[in-house]
């Protein structure tokens, strides 16, 4: 995609185009207007750097998620897969809350930089593991830096860019996951089959040195410290301090998910306790971190939120059961399985593009619904490919048509909480937007994790550990498809959310929302 387009098209006058609509086309045809764009002579370095960030998540993402059946069943771990995505996403709800304090006290340049590390050294954990729980620490590890480097790059965004440019720039993160998406798998399928799934863990860390001697430098100068450093421009002003109520609902929320993901995979009597302890951790944290009225789908900054937490937990949990479902059910290698889902990566880069478009801005709302119909009925039609007679390929498609959906849905809602957010609460309001997708990942593969072991889903594991391909001992499509139907459900309650968008009229200023 070019950041920078010739003339601004024009934008047709909408009646009563909601407000925020309408400013965000008013924004985005200056921007076009003027000619500059996040590859311009101010921003090239630091869009580069960023979007470099994005790239090596990207891959890691794909690659990992191509080798996690085979180290899972080198571990002797299937009946704890749900875990090793869980904990990832457990872990990271804490990084995100003190990336969003630390990036509002002191700038995200401290945030983004630990965080890498923590990533890189969760990876090497992970890959040197020598049992299955060793394995979920170091992608528990891993998920603290995640947290810490998506809210980080959130601040960034929010200070380096302006409101016209940031589509743009939310577009490009999107672009950047389609050559991961495409190569990842087949990089990770071949060094898995050839080299081992550890070497697939081990090799990424070494990436993460060119965007760190990119990105950093320029961070560091265009968005570096903290918002206010006192009211007359004081240089000397000491940065707020940390919210200590906030870093303790941090750690509540982190702890109460992981408490709940444990009961879910231990199907016991006994796992009500740690089950009703998650909760009581959950549900107060949940209250202090999230925008009012987040769980209502109050229209405005608590829509945008929740409408995230949908989006992500729904498509999340359904896509993290597809390469086990491909491997052991189908029988497929684990390069196929994973390349089987590369399409995704250019639909969803072309559905976020789409939405940077300031042609279609009045309509950004319509579409977003589009989007996650979109995702239900991939999520929804996904099981098809249990059926022997259903050709593998067609779940490339459906995965694909689900991914254009997300890409029409996830760059707006990071547009829309930067527009809806004051300066000075970026970084708390992006790490809500981004507890709330972690959460609800977390939340919907405890549950489908658990749907998936009480059906039998550990018998498939375990006969495909034995026989190394799928078996007629090892058939469990019940297993795959209370996985995936409730997910779909979840994704059609996002439909909805995603018409409450907009503040409403009487509230022009919910850009100053404060969480509670």
């Amino acid at each position: 995609m070019s950041a920078l387009e010739p003339r601004a098209p024009e934008i047709p006058e909408i009646p009563e185009m909601p407000e925020t609509a309408a400013a965000d086309a008013a924004a985005a045809g200056r921007a076009q207007a003027s000619g500059g764009g996040i590859m311009g002579a101010a921003h090239r370095t630091l869009s580069i750097g960023i979007i470099s960030v994005i790239f090596i998540i990207a891959f890691e993402a794909t690659a990992v998620g191509t080798a996690m059946p085979v180290a899972a069943r080198e571990l002797d771990g299937i009946a704890l897969y749900a875990f090793a995505f869980s904990s990832y996403f457990t872990t990271s709800l804490f990084g995100m809350v003190l990336a969003g304090q630390w990036s509002d006290r002191s700038g995200p340049l401290g945030a983004l930089t630990s965080g890498i590390g923590a990533f890189a050294a969760g990876l090497v954990f992970s890959g040197t593991a020598a049992s299955m729980w060793l394995f979920v620490l170091g992608r528990a590890v891993q998920g603290f830096g995640g947290g810490l480097v998506i809210v980080a790059l959130y601040v960034v965004v929010g200070r380096a860019y302006d409101e016209r440019l940031r589509p743009a720039i939310m577009a490009a993160f999107a672009a950047g996951w389609v050559v991961p998406s495409i190569v990842g798998p087949l990089i990770s399928g071949t060094v898995t089959e050839h080299l081992g799934w550890r070497w697939v863990f081990l090799g990424i860390p070494a990436m993460v040195v060119v965007p760190l001697l990119v990105a950093l430098p320029e961070i560091r100068r265009t968005a570096g410290g903290p918002v206010d450093k006192g009211d007359e421009g004081d240089e000397g002003a000491a940065p707020r301090p940390f919210d200590r109520r906030r870093i303790r609902f941090a750690f509540g929320i982190s702890l109460g998910a992981g408490l709940l993901q444990y009961a879910a995979q231990d199907l016991r009597w006994l796992s009500v306790v740690p089950a009703l302890a998650g909760a009581l951790l959950l549900v107060p944290a949940v209250r202090g971190l999230m925008p009012r009225g987040t769980y209502l789908a109050r229209r405005g900054l608590p829509a945008v939120v929740l409408l995230r937490g949908l989006a992500g937990g729904a498509f999340i949990g359904a896509e993290s059961f597809l390469p086990l479902m491909l491997v052991t059910q189908r029988g497929l290698s684990p390069t196929l399985a994973g390349f089987s889902l590369a399409l995704g990566g250019a639909t969803w880069a072309l559905g976020s593009w789409v939405q940077s478009k300031a042609r279609v801005v009045p309509y950004r709302e319509r579409l977003m619904v589009a989007g996650m119909l979109m995702v239900a009925f991939s999520i929804a039609a996904a099981p098809a490919v249990l059926i022997d007679w259903v050709p593998v390929w067609t779940l490339a498609l459906v995965w694909g048509l689900g991914c254009l959906g997300m890409g029409l849905v996830i760059g707006p809602t990071s547009v829309l909480l930067l527009r809806l957010s004051p300066p000075e609460e970026a970084g708390a309001n992006s790490a809500a937007l981004q507890i709330s997708d972690a959460l609800a990942n977390v939340v919907l593969l405890a549950l489908g994790g658990a749907a998936f072991a009480a059906l039998g889903g550990g018998a498939v594991g375990a006969a495909h550990a034995v026989t190394g391909a799928a078996g007629s001992g090892a058939s469990h499509p019940g297993a795959f498809v209370a996985v995936f139907l409730p997910m779909a459900c979840v994704a059609l309650v996002g439909a909805w959310v995603s018409t409450r968008l907009d503040p409403p009229p009487s509230a022009p200023s919910a850009a100053a929302a404060k969480t509670g």
